[in-house]
């Protein structure tokens, strides 16, 4: 129903920047809120950002609160993760995500949404 395509990942020195794009296609009138996830090799799919789609209000996880700026382009049906001030423990492959409707679970947990990508590997060397 809802497709979604990350891009811009890659390599890049701790202490630089990335910026991510989500492209989103299908049935898409229904967007409530978009967010991206990352997860590294071994540990659990982890919260990153979240962007509340008609008011464009976000939500961020403490440990990139400060460094990573999340944004929309309504129009477009994408989404963006703005990375700076990378860490090697920034390290992961990066997902976005769709919630078509609100859940009870909220935008801070896998559960909240609906849709998912195929991931974008983001890798910082030190």
């Amino acid at each position: 129903q809802v497709q979604l395509v990350e891009s811009g990942g890659g390599l890049v020195q701790a202490g630089g920047s990335l910026r991510l794009s989500c492209a989103a296609s299908g049935r898409t009138f229904s967007t409530y809120a978009m967010g991206w996830f990352r997860q590294a090799p071994g540990k659990e799919r982890e919260f990153v950002a979240a962007i509340w789609w008609s008011g464009g209000s976000t939500y961020y996880a403490n440990s990139v609160k400060g460094r990573f700026t999340i944004s929309r382009d309504n129009a477009k049906n994408t989404v963006y993760l703005q990375m700076s001030s990378l860490r090697p423990e920034d390290m992961a492959v990066y997902y976005c995500a769709v919630a078509q409707r609100f859940r009870s679970a909220g935008l801070g947990t896998p559960a909240g949404y609906d849709y998912w990508g195929q991931g974008t590997q983001v890798t910082v060397s030190s």
